[in-house]
């Protein structure tokens, strides 16, 4: 998958490009996984996603296609402007409880 190492931090994981992401807080997280499904809905392209406190694990495929398509490094490159966007701004903070 020559267009896989276009893409910084994806790998190859059977059928799937995935990309664990870290980020510091775990509201950061939480945005950076908001931002990702409003995207996916866009695209109707829509990941699997998993998140452990700041650490967020996506994988993509097309499940029609029963493997990695076109449609799935687009939305992988979404996701990467996407992650810098976040961790340019940062979450918002909590009000205090």
């Amino acid at each position: 998958m020559s267009r896989l190492k276009k893409l910084k931090g994806w790998n190859s994981e059977g059928r799937f490009i995935a990309k664990t992401f870290e980020f510091p807080h775990f509201m950061d997280a939480v945005a950076f996984v908001n931002e990702v499904a409003e995207a996916a809905e866009r695209q109707e392209h829509h990941p699997d996603i998993s998140v452990r406190y700041t650490t967020v694990k996506l994988s993509i495929q097309t499940h029609s296609e029963g493997g990695v398509t076109e449609l799935d490094f687009e939305l992988a490159r979404a996701i990467d402007v996407l992650e810098d966007a976040v961790r340019r701004e940062g979450a918002a903070e909590a009000p205090a409880a």
